[in-house]
């Protein structure tokens, strides 16, 4: 882990490394978006509302997250930096020709992707590859039968504050054009994941983190040069704070079932999950300090990043995401199969939302452009009923010696079928996105 000094070292070099996103922010100033005063409201979640004094009394926790408030990504800005020079499809092509090949496979390639392919080839020490690999098979029954229900519903969570969706919505990614395509790559990528050997150095899931960590990169600089990016208010566009509740999703709320329930420790198989959760979200860039590995731990460092996250939400934030991902069409084909199997993932997404991130308030959910009708209750029960109904004979094989790997092979296939409905994901967005604003250095984007 760094230390509270390498933290502000790490901090205040991201100006003089990556001045075109950096250059303008003031490091020494906390923004807006972050506060620790109990008078003012915060994107608590409604159960752990009565936690906050808790976690604000945590002077090192809360420090913990201011840092990370303020830090993007280092390797993965510094190559981004390279597009005035290279272009942004060159280095599309070069991260994935060593993704695929190796670096030094790459004719020319510069350090700066040398340095983002071997921060991410290198396993830290607090990582247990075999217990990620136990993780991923004991996730591929949840995956290949509730993600393709709830993974609408999941996306919403992330929109719900307008400090951290607005690069979303400057960079136009989950507009009525390119949300189903936003969807599916986020779908995708989460899928892929939990393929045997996926999260290994030449595994599909390595080179789509990757990806996603380039785009992050390429939305810090295009929002600096938006000119409607207020550092003051909103800080850093998408620090590795704001990647937490993507990322950190389903082991915050293994742990806040298991901490509901009284448990301090995990049991081996939740630990194995929990250490597939820590390592796909350490080669999305995340560092040891918000990846914990107890239960109460998980859900103090995600519930401190919500306590000092000032709530916030409008329309034309919040708003247009909502209604962009709930408007998103990204089953594959327009058969009669995906016409019937679309109304209810919808519906089971809305519930799964507003049960997860708004604390069943419908009421809320209606003013957010996320209304239940009977005929979605209706709907989502029904899907619900299915998807347990197919989970569960997956689930009794699983501890029986001779059916589990029968099992476990079965739900590879099946998740590799759903991947393939995926498939169609590039892991960017339109490079006219990325142009750089009037008076900016000229971009290249020959073939982009």
């Amino acid at each position: 882990m760094l230390t509270a000094q390498e933290r502000a070292v790490r901090i205040r070099g991201q100006r003089e490394a990556q001045p075109e996103i950096y250059g303008s922010i003031d490091f020494d100033t906390m923004p807006l978006r972050f506060t620790t005063d109990p008078n003012v409201a915060a994107q608590m979640r409604d159960e752990l509302a009565d936690q906050r004094p808790r976690l604000l009394a945590n002077a090192e926790l809360v420090s913990v997250v201011a840092d990370y408030t303020l830090l993007g990504d280092r390797v993965g800005d510094a190559y981004a930096g390279l597009m005035f020079e290279y272009g942004f499809k060159r280095l599309v092509d070069m991260l994935v020709e060593a993704c695929d090949k190796g670096v030094d496979q790459v004719d020319g390639a510069p350090k700066e992707l040398v340095d983002f392919i071997e921060d991410m080839e290198s396993v830290p020490e607090w990582i247990d590859l075999d217990l990620v690999e136990r993780g991923a098979r004991l996730e591929r029954n949840a995956t290949a039968h509730v993600l393709p229900y709830v993974i609408r519903g999941g996306l919403l969570g992330t929109f719900v504050n307008k400090y951290a969706a607005l690069p979303m919505a400057v960079t136009g990614a989950f507009s009525e054009r390119t949300s189903g395509k936003r969807v599916k790559e986020t779908a995708a990528f989460f899928v892929s994941s939990v393929l045997p050997g996926a999260l290994a150095r030449d595994g599909y899931s390595f080179k789509s983190a990757a990806m996603v960590r380039l785009m992050h990169s390429m939305v810090r600089i295009n929002v600096m040069r938006k000119g409607r990016w207020d550092s003051a208010e909103y800080g850093v566009p998408i620090p590795q704070a704001d990647q937490m509740p993507a990322g950190n999703a389903a082991m915050f709320a293994l742990a806040l079932k298991i901490v509901g329930k009284g448990r301090r420790e995990f049991t081996a198989d939740e630990r194995a999950r929990v250490e597939f959760y820590r390592y796909r979200c350490f080669l999305l860039g995340l560092p040891e300090e918000l990846l914990p590995t107890t239960p109460q731990e998980i859900v103090d460092v995600m519930a401190t990043r919500h306590a000092t996250l000032r709530a916030g939400w409008d329309d034309d934030t919040c708003g247009r995401l909502v209604a962009g991902t709930m408007g998103a069409r990204f089953e594959p084909e327009d058969s009669l199969r995906t016409r019937v199997r679309e109304p209810f993932e919808r519906s089971l997404s809305k519930l799964f939302f507003i049960r997860t991130y708004i604390s069943g308030d419908t009421f809320r959910a209606a003013k957010m452009g996320v209304i239940i009708t009977r005929a979605d209750r209706l709907r989502a029960a029904a899907a619900l009923l299915y998807v347990v109904a197919r989970m569960l004979p997956y689930a009794i094989a699983e501890r029986v010696p001779y059916l589990s790997d029968l099992a476990d092979r079965r739900l590879t296939r099946k998740v590799s079928s759903l991947l393939e409905r995926y498939s169609g994901a590039e892991f960017r967005t339109d490079a006219t996105t990325y142009q750089p604003t009037p008076g900016a250095h000229q971009l290249r984007t020959e073939g982009a």
